[in-house]
């Protein structure tokens, strides 16, 4: 095994999987406003939010904490906020966005 192969291995991305299928879903969102399934996007967003928020915090990464933290609030089942039109529909791309960053780069060493 060469020795970038070796470095490459020796961190784990936990956040990477979450990310992703966040992203998936949020790509997908904006088509589902106003429907039944959009309830779904909410729980589905707002639990790999914390769970992606967790990933964070375990990788010293404190950055994604508060981005992560707002995006759980903002895309909250129990308590929806009223947003609607053009400005939620970019809320839903950025928040896929910063899923897919965060995924890539929030990474811990391999024990």
């Amino acid at each position: 095994m060469s020795d970038k192969a070796r470095v490459a291995s020796s961190f784990q991305r936990n956040a990477f999987a979450p990310g992703l299928v966040a992203a998936a879903v949020l790509f997908v969102a904006p088509v589902l406003v106003g429907d039944d399934w959009f309830t779904l996007v909410l729980f589905v967003t707002a639990i790999l939010a914390a769970i992606v928020g967790w990933f964070s915090i375990q990788a010293r990464q404190w950055w994604w904490t508060p981005v992560f933290l707002a995006v759980a609030v903002i895309w909250n089942p129990v308590f929806p906020l009223p947003f609607a039109g053009p400005v939620w529909a970019g809320a839903q791309f950025f928040a896929a966005v910063a899923f897919l960053v965060a995924g890539v780069l929030i990474k811990v060493p391999r024990t």
